[in-house]
């Protein structure tokens, strides 16, 4: 019975069927937010308030026509939006959404954070490989700035992230999302963290003011400039599910995921499902706010902010957590 349990909760619930309709339904919220920030309507029509309409442009893309340039490194062209997809997934599965078989997530261990970390860095230089081997002058400028951009916020992330770790004595994410939803003193003091990593995520997300690296009016699509089809289709499911993945992380390791006081006359797993569309989703509008608000930066603005601002913030955060254990403030 556990077993067969265990096979739902890797496919279904809240395994690859779910996730995939979860990414749908963030990136939906995203452009439906982001029109009435901008007094526009958004996806209307296809599904009630056009709900579906994210589904509906992934299989209109998979029907278009894969276009492969002569000139490009077929390798690379072909592999890293299959890779893209399958790590923003494999990454999803060591954070907590809805426990079921057991109180942490699908592929929980000690040090799964670590993990989690170098998966993003991992997808970072995808971008950069696929806009590369497409052999294309804006796919490469692109890929280029996609490589700098990385430079730019990746030490900060990590940094910011691990704080959280540090913060709750532990590795593991599960373990984390659980101390922080039981200690509201450490939930306090990890804000700054939060606020780093939604600005890093931002970036990470190349959304913006940090869509420098697809620029359309400078760079046509930057580094997805030749793609097209079934593969242009991956790569824009894959941002969805990372979208996702960044929204699931900063829940877990800041606001206690799916982790909360519990709510009468409802059973624990439904709790469990509330809590978390609710902190990801007031997630997911706080990334689209930012890009209403903000204008696109230059590279070189982004990668100065980052590491003069940035990693400087994510620093003192850090050791201002050290400081609080050292005093015993934070058990």
């Amino acid at each position: 019975m556990r077993e067969a349990l265990g096979v739902i909760e890797l496919v279904i619930f809240p395994g690859f069927l779910f996730l995939s309709w979860l990414a749908l339904y963030f990136e939906w919220v995203d452009r439906k937010f982001y029109a009435k920030l901008q007094y526009r309507y958004g996806p209307l029509h296809t599904g009630p308030k056009g709900f579906l309409q994210p589904f509906a442009d992934f299989v209109k893309l998979l029907a278009k026509e894969d276009i492969v340039p002569a000139a490009v490194d077929r390798f690379l062209f072909t592999l890293t939006p299959i890779m893209m997809l399958a790590l923003s997934f494999y990454a999803l599965f060591y954070v907590p959404i809805v426990p079921i078989v057991r109180d942490v997530a699908f592929g929980a261990f000690e040090g799964d954070i670590i993990l989690v970390v170098f998966v993003l860095t991992i997808i970072g230089f995808l971008k950069f490989l696929a806009g590369w081997g497409s052999t294309n002058r804006f796919s490469a400028v692109g890929a280029v700035r996609t490589a700098f951009q990385l430079l730019g916020y990746e030490i900060p992330l990590a940094v910011a992230l691990l704080t959280a770790a540090m913060g709750a004595g532990t590795l593991n994410i599960s373990l984390i999302a659980q101390k922080v939803s039981t200690d509201a003193i450490l939930a306090s003091a990890l804000l700054p963290a939060l606020a780093i990593s939604v600005i890093c995520f931002q970036a990470e997300l190349e959304r913006i003011p940090f869509d420098i690296p697809e620029a359309e009016q400078e760079i046509v699509a930057g580094w997805l400039t030749e793609f097209s089809g079934r593969r242009l289709a991956l790569f824009r499911f894959a941002t969805d599910v990372e979208l996702t993945l960044a929204a699931a992380l900063m829940a877990a390791l800041f606001l206690g995921g799916p982790y909360g006081p519990a709510i009468p006359v409802i059973p624990v797993q439904v709790s469990y499902f509330l809590w978390f569309m609710f902190k990801t989703t007031v997630l997911v509008l706080v990334l689209a706010n930012i890009r209403t608000l903000f204008a696109r930066l230059r590279i070189d603005q982004m990668v100065h902010f980052s590491w003069r601002y940035l990693i400087v913030a994510a620093v003192a955060e850090a050791v201002f957590i050290q400081g609080l254990l050292a005093m015993g403030v934070i058990a």
